[in-house]
This record gives structure tokens, C-alpha cells and sequence, in this order.
């Protein structure tokens, strides 16, 4: 039985690197995100057997239970609310780290078998756990605007006061570990820091946070796994850990920004302030859906810019009726995506696969720049900061953040609301630009309302 439990792990921990490795390119990851699934359903099993937690009955009880809820969830989330969800399921994952260490500390006080590597990781557990989980909720409410940065002029002084006694609690823990006095004060600190860490931290950096917080759940997984003594749980947790650090890297790259410039100040801050009617004032040209349909009907390129926008509309469906109009006119037509745009790592990928838009319609940034000065036109929907050429001044609040050059473009539609600025609160003088032509409405409208245009000539 023994071998068959070891065996069932090993299967567990090759689906995890599987399913991690398809999540890298969008045409695997539907796949990726399967065997991951697998995997841990897999482990799950394994571990109540192995541990005879709970008899079968109950198991299959509670299998069929998370089913119907994750299904229920998928079904009934809409596409702009992935980014809270996924905030969600990071902090549902730090929270079950807590309350798989503090179980296992009530197990362990009666026994008397700690040991120096138990305490250590519980105490990492309890404390990263509850950052994950306080702060996942924060970030919820930031991605679906129930909640507001605050000013951080006092928070952040009284975060570094709780950190330092989050580490000396933990300290306190390991060398006098009797008792549940240090480890409540512990999770209590992590809770209340995750709160605190990211309420001063504004919507334009949720999906660094996002990535962050993801690997801070899987960190808290791991050192649960060393807690309990349970080698796939270690695994699992490195693995989500580890790609989470990375993506946090790329999406602060993708910014121009350090981690710790994200966590301790904010997008916007800084810079020369810029009056709106300056950039703006008898400059910016407006269009029609009829007058861009005529544009695009003579286009041989058109590249296509999602951002946060394009799934406030949810006009990923129009944009796919749009693309294969322009196709079907003999118009090259791709995505332009950068890695910040929307609100979580890999959005507006997540929204145009939902419209079953071809993956290898989708560009990344570093691609398709160099291609822009050969475009007859780009259109912008619901992009800002991406796009806003500002980034390549010295004295700008988004100095160097790369950007898409979609005004290099011979002709720039942008399809927008209103002229207001993007997270970041500067405005975008590519909206006043020559060659750019304002589409003023909602976007999933605009695209119906040209789309049925290019069909009437």
C-alpha cells in the first residue's frame, strides 16, 4: 500500500510540472490547466487514503460538492470578473494553509513531537498565509472598485512596526513553542498586514499584486508541506511559488517598475503634472463608425489593441465578428497584447480565447512593435497607459514603462468612452495625435455599429 501511496504522489507531482509547463503558451493551456486539475484531484485522494482522514463516502461526498461549485463558478463568473476570482482562489489558498497548520499544531502540542524544522515551517505557514488571504480580499474589492486606496503616509511606517514584530513572534515561537500564545499573535500580525500592505496600492498595479499574492499562496503551501511532513504538497507549493515570482518579474518588466517600488509607492506618483486642455484642447478629431469603415475597407493590415475597456464592454464577441469581416475583405488582422493590459496576467489572452479568436493572432509586445510603422491601422479598444507615448519622456510619471507604438501606425482609431486618463492619471496625447481619429461610445457598440458598416458598402 505503501508504494501504491509514493507511486500516486509521484504521478501527482508529474501532472503538476505537465500542467505548469502547457500553462506557459496559450494553445496549451487549456490542457495545462486540465492536468493540473488532474493532478490535484489525484493528490487529494492519495493523502485521505494515506492519511484515512475521512472514509470513501464522505470523500466522494465532498468531490462531488467542489465540483458543482467550480462548475457553477465557471459558469456564472463573466469574463471581467476573472481577475476577482483568480484574486479569490489566492486567498482561499492561503487560508487553508492557516488552518492546515494550526491543526496540525494542536496535533503536535499534544504529542510533544516538534521539532526546530516543524516550528520554523509552521510559523512561515501561518504568517504568509494570512498575508495571502487578508490581501487577496483587498485585492478583490480594488479589481471590482468596492474598495479605494488609501493614503499611505501612515500605513506603510506601521506596516514595517508589524513586520518587525511578525518576525520577532515568530522567533518567540520556534524557541518557546508551547502554548498557542506566539503562534495566534503570528497569523494575527499576517492578517492584518495583508490588509494593510495592499490597501494603499492603486488598480494599475493589481496584476503584479495579483502574481504576487498567487506565489505567496504557493510559498504558504510548501512550507505547510514541510509542517506536516507531506513531500507533494512541497512540490505543488515550490512550483506555484517559483512561476509566481517569475511572473511577478515579468509583469513588473512590462512596467518599468521594481517590486518594491509596486508595494511602497504608486503608479502615477511623480512626474510633471500635465493640464488635460493642453494635450487635448482643438486637437483631438472625432470619427464615425461609417468613416472608419471606410478606412478599414481599404486597410491591408489592421492590428487590433485590447485593454481593461474591451472587457468592461465585453465586446470580444463583436471584435471576433469584426476580425472576420476584415478576413473576409482580405485585411490582415492581429492582437497587439501587453503583458499589464486589463487587470491580471494574461487577460485580455483569457477574453479573446473565450472568443475563439486564433491563438496565433495574438502578438506580444516586443513582436509586434517593430511591425507598427508597416500597419495601415490600429485600433485601440479600452487601452490608456499601454499605448500612451508620454512613457518615452524623462520627466513622465510612466517614464520607461514599454509601450505598444501603436502612433507609428499610419492611421490610429481609438475607441474609447471618454478622453479620461487610465490608471495611472496622466492624460495621452496619442489621442491628440495627427494621425489619430477618436471613436467616441462603447466599445462592443462601435464594433457592431462598424462592423454592420463595412457590410453595408
Amino acid at each position: 500500500m505503501s508504494n501504491l501511496i509514493q507511486a500516486g504522489y509521484l504521478v501527482s507531482a508529474i501532472l503538476f510540472i505537465l500542467g505548469l509547463k502547457g500553462l506557459g503558451r496559450p494553445r496549451t493551456a487549456v490542457r495545462g490547466n486540465q492536468l493540473g486539475a488532474l493532478g490535484m484531484l489525484l493528490a487529494v485522494v492519495v493523502t485521505l487514503t494515506n492519511e484515512q482522514i475521512v472514509a470513501w463516502p464522505i470523500m466522494i461526498a465532498g468531490i462531488i460538492v467542489g465540483t458543482v461549485l467550480g462548475a457553477l463558478l465557471a459558469l456564472r463568473v463573466q469574463m471581467t470578473g476573472m481577475p476577482e476570482l483568480v484574486a479569490l482562489y489566492n486567498g482561499f489558498g492561503g487560508i487553508a494553509s492557516v488552518l492546515v497548520v494550526l491543526a496540525s499544531y494542536d496535533q503536535v502540542i499534544h504529542t510533544g513531537t516538534e521539532d526546530l524544522t516543524y516550528l520554523i515551517a509552521a510559523a512561515a505557514s501561518a504568517v504568509i498565509g494570512a498575508i495571502t488571504f487578508t490581501g487577496s480580499i483587498i485585492a478583490f474589492g480594488k479589481l471590482n472598485e468596492s474598495i479605494s486606496s488609501v493614503n499611505s503616509s501612515l500605513i506603510r511606517p506601521a506596516n514595517a512596526i508589524m513586520l518587525v514584530g511578525a518576525l520577532a513572534a515568530g522567533i518567540a515561537f520556534v524557541a518557546s513553542p508551547q502554548g498557542w500564545t506566539w503562534l495566534l499573535i503570528l497569523t494575527v500580525l499576517g492578517l492584518i498586514l495583508g490588509l494593510t500592505v495592499v490597501l494603499p496600492i492603486g488598480g494599475a498595479d493589481m496584476p503584479v499584486i495579483i502574481a504576487l499574492l498567487n506565489s505567496l499562496s504557493g510559498l504558504a503551501a510548501a512550507a505547510t508541506g514541510f509542517a506536516i511532513g507531506n513531500t507533494l504538497l512541497i512540490i505543488a507549493g515550490s512550483l506555484v511559488g517559483a512561476s509566481g515570482l517569475i511572473l511577478t518579474q515579468v509583469m513588473c518588466k512590462a512596467m518599468n517598475r521594481t517590486l518594491t517600488n509596486v508595494l511602497f509607492s504608486s503608479m502615477g506618483a511623480g512626474g510633471a503634472t500635465v493640464d488635460p486642455n493642453d494635450v487635448y484642447e482643438g486637437k483631438v478629431r472625432t470619427t464615425s463608425a461609417d468613416d472608419v469603415a471606410m478606412i478599414l475597407d481599404t486597410a491591408e493590415r489592421v492590428v487590433i489593441v485590447p485593454g481593461y475597456g474591451l472587457a468592461v464592454a465585453q465586446a470580444q464577441h463583436a471584435v471576433r465578428d469584426l476580425t472576420r469581416t476584415l478576413e473576409e475583405n482580405g485585411t490582415e488582422v492581429v492582437f497587439a497584447i501587453h503583458p499589464v493590459a486589463g487587470r491580471m496576467p494574461g487577460h485580455m489572452n483569457v477574453l479573446l480565447a473565450e472568443a475563439e479568436i486564433d491563438y496565433e493572432k495574438l502578438i506580444e509586445m516586443d513582436v509586434v512593435n517593430p511591425t507598427f510603422a508597416q500597419t495601415d491601422v490600429a485600433i485601440v479598444l479600452g487601452a490608456n497607459d499601454v499605448v500612451n507615448p508620454v512613457a518615452r519622456e524623462a520627466d513622465s510619471a510612466i517614464s520607461g514603462m514599454p509601450i505598444l507604438d501603436v502612433d507609428q501606425a499610419r492611421t490610429v482609431i481609438v475607441i474609447k468612452r471618454s478622453l479620461s486618463p487610465g490608471f495611472a492619471g496622466i492624460p495621452n496625447p496619442l489621442f491628440a495625435a495627427d494621425n489619430t481619429l477618436m471613436l467616441f461610445g462603447d466599445g462592443k457598440a462601435a464594433a457592431v455599429d462598424i462592423n454592420a458598416a463595412m457590410a453595408a458598402l
